[in-house]
């Protein structure tokens, strides 16, 4: 076992943690502790325009209710510190300065407008829009002219000509580009700041990063990273490029497909459990050997292979994700369970958050009545309306099993019979309708359809006996009494 390998998930704080940017650091946490390795967060938070208030703070306390925990970090310290880019200027600096030294690296004084219309004229004549090289070779003069008018310069690394890179994909094997592909490209911005391919450059190599995995948009990035490597005579870090993730019609995923939550903030706030989030992401372009689909966290470190990542695109299946949580919450304590679900009932006003204790008993077990069914917490309110109804309004469906010939009958002897006793159970409840069941000859559909219906207003349901006993036999008697009124 290696404990050389390195890797790191590196967030912008311009937002949340999405699902996308969730995936790129669960497979290389799962990498790091498959290899004994280390797993490094390292805020890349040099675009200033962009960073929200809080951005930072988001990524990592979602990563940790994921199950993600790290060996270095800006909240945790390190050997190989500062770990945000912000704080890394003046490293930066340092081999900024080599590069001009060395010819690698030019300042260009072009302004914004002059480089927009040098890309307006290169697509007029059919050309892939790239820098032109115009202030490659300025002499002293040209140089002290533009500072006389108070030019801001960037400075761009010195592209070389008539260069091949190659490198070895983890995901898709050889990936070449030519040097004659790329601009000279700008190192530093004019206000003075990296930007994402010189600074990831430098810090993964400061930082000993052995292996990069990152999301394929990035592939373009590499030669460019690969290039700040080669001018410092560097070796690079071995990269693996996972696939996009696509929705169910096999589009990119986007902030617009608003029936897909791209946040995990979102999920553990309708009350997703963190391991079946975690079991599903993993899931999302990498595949274990077998058919089986749900694994700990543990059980996925020691069976993690790079190797099995998937050259093909993975694919968001929202319903595929509440099977497997549904799944976690089944497997799941009750406790936890209650933890899940009773907060959104309080927060839809269903209870009151001062509850008395004979409430609270009442709640626990209107919970238990769904814990097999149940997809995500919040799903509970939905689930238990009926219990919260006052009225019930009868579906088309609901009345056509209410027209049954043996109905009147049905309802109005299993509501003497509940009337008789002086308290409900589901035992009591289970017993009355046998009782019911004898009177009436009837049995199965002919007997429980017009019980349900007119008691729940529903089809379908939890266990009926526990449903008529958390209705209580105040409601449920009145209910029969407003059917039979109106057959």
């Amino acid at each position: 076992m290696t404990t050389d390998v390195r890797v790191r998930y590196a967030p912008s704080p311009t937002g949340h943690l999405h699902i996308g940017n969730a995936r790129t650091a669960l497979f290389n946490y799962l990498y790091a502790r498959h290899l004994g390795g280390s797993f490094i967060i390292r805020t890349e938070d040099t675009d200033a325009k962009r960073n929200v208030e809080g951005g930072e703070e988001s990524q990592l306390r979602y990563l940790k209710w994921l199950g993600l925990e790290w060996d270095e970090g800006a909240d945790i310290g390190g050997n190989y510190g500062p770990y945000r880019q912000m704080e890394r200027l003046d490293i930066y600096q340092k081999y900024v300065d080599e590069l001009l030294e060395r010819g690698l690296a030019y300042k260009c004084y072009m302004t914004e407008e002059e480089l927009d219309a040098e890309r307006e004229h290169q697509r007029a004549n059919g050309q892939v829009p790239k820098y032109s090289g115009a202030h490659r070779d300025l002499t002293p003069e040209q140089i002290e002219k533009f500072e006389a008018e108070g030019r801001q310069a960037s400075i761009r690394f010195r592209v070389p000509e008539g260069k091949t890179y190659t490198f070895n994909d983890i995901v898709r094997g050889n990936i070449t580009f030519e040097s004659s592909d790329f601009g000279d490209w700008v190192m530093i911005k004019k206000n003075g700041i990296p930007t994402y391919n010189f600074a990831v450059a430098i810090d993964d190599h400061l930082m000993g990063i052995s292996h990069v995995l990152r999301g394929e948009e990035h592939i373009s990035n590499t030669p460019k990273q690969m290039m700040v490597f080669d001018a410092f005579d560097w070796e690079a870090p071995k990269y693996g490029h996972m696939t996009l993730i696509l929705n169910e019609n096999r589009k990119k995923l986007s902030k617009r497909d608003e029936h897909i939550l791209q946040f995990i903030e979102q999920y553990k706030n309708l009350g997703y459990l963190p391991e079946a989030l975690f079991n599903f992401i993993a899931l999302l372009g990498w595949s274990p050997v077998g058919e089986e689909e749900i694994f700990s966290q543990e059980q996925f470190i020691e069976m993690f292979d790079p190797n099995r990542l998937s050259t093909s695109a993975a694919v968001f299946d929202p319903q595929k994700l509440k099977w497997m949580n549904n799944q976690y919450i089944k497997a799941a304590s009750f406790e936890d369970v209650v933890g899940l679900t009773l907060p959104h009932l309080i927060a839809a006003g269903r209870l009151s958050e001062n509850m008395d204790q004979a409430t609270r008993d009442w709640a626990l077990e209107l919970i238990a009545l769904y814990k097999e069914q149940l997809s995500y917490g919040q799903e509970i309110v939905e689930l238990t309306s009926l219990f919260f109804q006052k009225e019930i309004v009868y579906t088309d469906e609901a009345k056509e099993v209410l027209s049954g010939e043996q109905v009147p009958e049905v309802l109005r002897v299993f509501k003497e019979k509940l009337e008789s006793l002086d308290s409900l159970s589901p035992e009591a409840v289970k017993a009355e309708i046998k009782a019911t069941q004898k009177e009436t000859k009837q049995k199965g559909k002919g007997l429980f359809m017009p019980i349900r219906v007119a008691t729940t207003g529903q089809l379908h349901g939890p266990e009926l006996p526990n449903a008529i006993y958390l209705l209580g036999k105040e409601v449920v008697v009145a209910r029969l009494a407003s059917v039979l009124e109106q057959l």
